[in-house]
């Protein structure tokens, strides 16, 4: 009879620890943890180069970095929480959406929303504790991603890229301003690199899925006009990122190097889309996302290497 007990509540254990791993992959595939880090990791890189070139030290600002960290990925939770509440009729038409709890109800609809409201209003609560201003333009961001693409340009038009891409491209200027609320002209830099970045990175993501948004009717570029006018838009904006390197040369020959060679290196890899037969684009455009998401890391985390140095003492 002790045995038959002991196994009874190991298998008990088991059941709960299943059903809880089970509840905590739901709620990550809400929170979209992979965009979060990301834009995590850009606002960090704002705020570390706000301290190189204010010439401030970590030691001075240890606890603002921690509440603009927590914050920014408060708000972007929140965001992302309710794009999904936001989308769950066109989530349920695409492959890679159809399983997300806002579809499949593994979480109640109001409980969703609930979870998205709150994690957004705590995030630019947690924000205020860095500056007014870091809270303001994390509001901005939030607002730009659920407002202003999700409800307003993603189901409308084909510029629905570049409107996203603004609110991924705000995480460095909250980092920058919980340190440095003048907003150097660097920091706008930071924010051009990532706006121009994103297009190529999230075309080449519709290119990839263009069956999903054609079946759902969203409107994106190679939905609309094509993958050969797709193509040429990414070009154009990877060459738009050619002179970025250069403008941030006070951080060395050694990043300029790096930067122009990536840039060189996608742009090549761009070029040779433009002469692939159609049946391989989904590996050309698969190879396009993996180098802008290398890109995008080897960039940041160049930049915070460099300085790393210079902002301890």
């Amino acid at each position: 009879m002790e045995k038959l007990s002991i196994t009874s509540n190991d298998q008990t254990i088991a059941t709960s620890v299943n059903e809880y791993l089970y509840k905590w992959s739901e709620l990550k595939s809400l929170l979209k943890v992979g965009i979060i880090n990301s834009n995590t990791m850009t606002a960090f890189a704002g705020f570390w180069l706000a301290l190189f070139y204010t010439g401030s030290s970590l030691n001075q600002y240890w606890h603002i970095l921690l509440v603009t960290l927590i914050g920014t990925a408060f708000v972007i939770g929140g965001g992302c929480v309710i794009n999904n509440y936001y989308d769950r009729d066109i989530d349920q038409v695409m492959k890679r959406t159809k399983s997300r709890p806002s579809v499949t109800g593994t979480i109640e609809l109001s409980h969703i929303l609930i979870i998205g409201i709150s994690l957004s209003v705590t995030g630019v609560l947690i924000l205020m504790l860095a500056s007014t201003q870091t809270a303001l333009i994390g509001a901005m961001g939030w607002f730009s991603y659920v407002v202003l693409y999700t409800m307003w340009s993603k189901r409308r038009y084909t510029i629905n890229t570049a409107v996203g891409s603004l609110s991924g491209a705000i995480p460095p200027l909250i980092g920058w301003s919980a340190v440095d609320t003048n907003l150097h002209a660097i920091s706008w830099v930071l924010f051009l690199l990532i706006f121009i970045w994103q297009t190529p990175h999230f075309l080449a993501i519709a290119m990839k899925k263009v069956d999903d948004y054609r079946d759902a009717d969203i409107p994106m570029l190679p939905v609309i006009h094509g993958e050969q006018m797709t193509k040429r838009q990414m070009l154009v904006y990877i060459v738009c990122l050619l002179p970025i390197p250069f403008i941030l040369h006070e951080l060395g020959v050694v990043f300029v190097i790096l930067g122009t060679i990536l840039n060189i290196g996608w742009l090549a890899l761009g070029i040779k889309g433009l002469f692939v037969k159609v049946k391989d684009n989904a590996r050309w455009s698969n190879l396009m996302f993996m180098y802008s998401l290398l890109y995008l890391t080897v960039i940041f985390l160049s930049m915070i290497i460099i300085t790393f140095p210079a902002n301890l003492l």
